[in-house]
């Protein structure tokens, strides 16, 4: 071998060499953040024993740098947050927070449970919005021999008026109402009395016969632990209506309808019928676990009848020739999940049909078919006046496939559903098919545009990195097996930032500066 093949041997020597060290450092590095956060798990611990706001007139703060000192866009005040001490031979970090009142020259603690973990060198900004507002990001955490370092990415608010934190993971979810004025063009904000929902997104919103205001289901998120979040599907309902005799003033009264209500779910849409009736479609039900988000999707329909306070499983009746055929035949033949004996003695239960279905990068995906059981529309089974009920009960009827998000309109009696989407593998498909059904007679949908899913475009997030990685991986077969752990994280994949943010979907952000509130719920 010549000199040259022996340079280029020795360089690639070093090479690896060098991303062996590298990978070492970072090994260790992940080590050191891992003991920082079990250290600021503890002092979030100690932080968790403070149950209540507590003002306690104190001497000036303990000299520190790095912390943060705000003007109270209100009040004569100037707030100081967090910063760093260091003694010689040991760092402390604080989230103490302290009020200075510059016109009595006079300072107070303030404890308030729930703040922000210990930190220095963070930025910091106040707005005037609701009663004024301290927004807190980032910043460093230190460990006591000043050895370590950990960067926070977190974001947090202190609501200055009623003295309580919160910290913002790109959410924040609502529970306010607002009302719109027609005549004026104006927003006004309602106080209802009562206990409402609680916050949340993509709650549902129907009239009422009665000129109430009904609110179904939706969806939040909490924290369960750090960095990891449990959203959660509300099924319960409330009805917001004017108080009687006060003219402006509203009230909320949780209600329990009677019936056959929908399963748990978010995504869904709503049209209000003919006869004044809430009419629910389709849906998601999530299975999440820390690291996996999977979802059934539903083609459903259910009626919610305001006066008499009752759900009902939309059913449809099948065409009518296909009903004569049935009325001729034995009862024994006919098609259907439910027994004729069984009507009367029980509220009807959807049925579930599973299929499988193939894409083309030859994922098989398992779909959940929600099919009413057989009984009239917005009626129970028992007060059938044609007397078809199961025996009009068929198979599967044709109609819209399992889908969250669709849009409803209903007009002329005619209900038209459009689009929506639901998740095959990594994909989004996004539906463009349009569906009609005569909410009159029930019979069946009926398809205006049938696009089929399959010829949609989907284009794969490529990442040139991660091949060369591959094929280094390939190359230099001596390295770490667990290297892969080692790696910095990245960012999540494209298929999971898109279900992230159908999932949480509603709740959109709100910036650091502030923004006047929207109408109703969470934006």
């Amino acid at each position: 071998m010549g000199k040259k093949g022996k340079k280029e041997k020795k360089g690639r020597g070093a090479e690896k060499t060098a991303a062996k060290m590298e990978k070492k450092v970072s090994k260790r590095s992940r080590k050191e953040e891992e003991d920082l956060e079990a250290l600021i798990a503890h002092f979030q611990t100690l932080d968790a024993r403070k149950t209540q706001v507590v003002e306690t007139p104190c001497p000036p703060p303990s000299p520190r740098l790095n912390a943060s000192l705000s003007a109270h866009p209100e009040k004569d005040e100037l707030i100081l947050f967090g910063g760093e001490y260091f003694n010689g031979q040991k760092t402390l970090l604080y989230n103490e927070l302290y009020v200075y009142n510059t016109r009595k020259d006079t300072w107070t603690k303030v404890d308030i449970p729930s703040p922000p973990p210990r930190r220095c060198a963070h930025q910091a900004v106040v707005v005037p919005q609701g009663g004024g507002q301290l927004w807190i990001f980032g910043g460093e955490f230190a460990s006591p021999d000043g050895e370590q370092f950990y960067h926070y990415k977190d974001l947090w608010v202190l609501h200055l008026a009623n003295k309580t934190w919160e910290q913002v993971k790109d959410y924040i979810y609502y529970n306010d109402v607002y009302a719109f004025n027609l005549d004026t063009f104006t927003w006004s904000k309602l106080c209802p009395s009562g206990t409402g929902p609680s916050p949340r997104s993509g709650c549902q919103m129907s009239i009422t016969p009665q000129g109430g205001i009904v609110v179904y289901g939706g969806y939040s998120k909490q924290r369960v632990k750090k960095d990891v979040d449990h959203g959660t599907q509300h099924s319960d309902m409330f009805l917001l209506k004017p108080e009687d005799g006060r003219e402006g003033k509203w009230t909320w009264a949780r209600i329990h309808p009677s019936g056959v209500k929908p399963s748990p779910r978010s995504g869904f849409s709503v049209a209000v019928a003919p006869n004044q009736q809430t009419l629910l479609f389709g849906g998601v039900c999530d299975e999440e676990e820390e690291e996996r988000l999977e979802g059934d999707f539903f083609n459903d329909l259910h009626f919610y009848d305001a006066t008499r306070n009752r759900w009902f499983a939309g059913q449809l009746k099948g065409p009518k020739s296909e009903k004569r055929k049935r009325r001729r035949g034995k009862k024994e033949d006919l098609a259907g999940a439910c027994e004729p004996e069984s009507r009367g003695a029980s509220a009807p239960q959807p049925l579930e049909v599973v299929s499988e279905v193939v894409t083309e990068d030859g994922t098989v995906v398992t779909i959940k078919q929600m099919v009413a059981a057989p009984g009239p529309v917005g009626q129970p089974q028992e007060e059938d006046e044609d007397g078809d009920g199961a025996e009009a009960a068929g198979g599967p009827e044709v109609g819209p496939s399992p889908r969250s998000h669709a849009m409803l309109a209903v007009k002329h009696g005619l209900l038209y559903l459009y689009g929506g989407m639901f998740e095959a593998g990594d994909r989004q498909i996004t539906l463009g098919d349009l569906y009609c059904l005569d909410l009159h007679r029930m019979e069946e949908w009926k398809v205006l545009v049938d696009v089929d899913p399959e010829t949609q475009e989907w284009l794969e997030e490529t990442d040139s990195d991660e091949d060369s990685e591959e094929a280094e991986s390939a190359d230099g077969s001596d390295e770490d097996e667990n290297s892969g752990e080692e790696e910095e994280e990245e960012e999540p994949p494209h298929s999971e930032v898109a279900t992230e943010r159908r999932r949480g979907q509603h709740a959109a952000q709100r910036p650091a500066e502030g923004r006047s509130p929207a109408p109703c719920g969470a934006r």
